[in-house]
């Protein structure tokens, strides 16, 4: 999955038909992919060299999307007005990352 396919995605799902945000955007896939990578304890770079299986995909966009619509510091987004709508992006992503996860010592 190239940098421009994920941020077709995570426009996508963010429902952004600019081009204003692409470099911030572009930032926070880089931070996702390498949160990602470091999550399922694969090498830096795996996934530029690997193919991203889709609940990691999946994870990357959400995140991505997450920190552009919390870009503030506040939940933002469509669940500005919920407590825990972080709390469950958080829990969601890292329940996605984990069906992907290496987990040997």
């Amino acid at each position: 999955m190239t940098q421009a396919e994920l941020l077709y995605k995570v426009k996508e799902n963010l429902i952004l038909a600019h081009d204003q945000d692409d470099a911030l955007l572009l930032r926070l896939i880089a931070a996702a992919v390498d949160y990602a990578e470091s999550y399922q304890h694969v090498n830096k770079g795996f996934y530029s060299e690997n193919q991203m299986p889709p609940a990691t995909e999946q994870a990357v966009v959400m995140l991505a999307s997450n920190w552009y619509e919390s870009r503030d510091g506040s939940t933002a987004g469509f669940f500005a007005d919920s407590v825990q709508a972080a709390s469950q992006v958080w829990n969601t992503v890292n329940m996605l990352l984990r069906l992907d996860r290496l987990w040997g010592v």
